[in-house]
């Protein structure tokens, strides 16, 4: 069919090259396609979901008192579980940047609360 609606555009030069050209790239496409379908899987293993951590008070509120920076740092790398490239990314800062404010920020956690409390 591709062929067909495209047959006005070619050249006339090689028309079995032509065809065999539209050919592959069809074939390609219907790999790539294939390739990127989910395959169902009907057995779903039973998993539970991770136990939440004990949250500590005490912590929290030391970590609402950080300054801004060091507070969203934080909260994005441990609180959300964001990796220091995402952390920077929705700081809008660069990844030196947002470790440190999170090298900051824990160091600040644990001359508060304690170093056990802080990892």
């Amino acid at each position: 069919m591709a062929a067909l609606r495209n047959y006005e555009s070619q050249d006339g030069a090689n028309p079995r090259a032509w065809v065999m050209t539209i050919a592959r790239n069809k074939a390609i496409d219907h790999h790539r396609a294939r390739v990127r379908r989910a395959i169902p899987n009907e057995d779903v293993p039973d998993v539970a979901a991770p136990a939440q951590p004990d949250r500590d008070p005490e912590l929290w509120a030391a970590v609402g008192e950080l300054p801004d920076k060091q507070r969203t740092a934080v909260a994005l790398r441990f609180a959300a579980d964001l990796r220091y490239r995402e952390v920077a990314s929705a700081m809008d800062t660069s990844e030196a940047a947002a470790r440190r404010n999170v090298h900051e920020g824990l160091r600040k956690l644990r001359e508060r609360v304690g170093k056990e409390s802080v990892r």
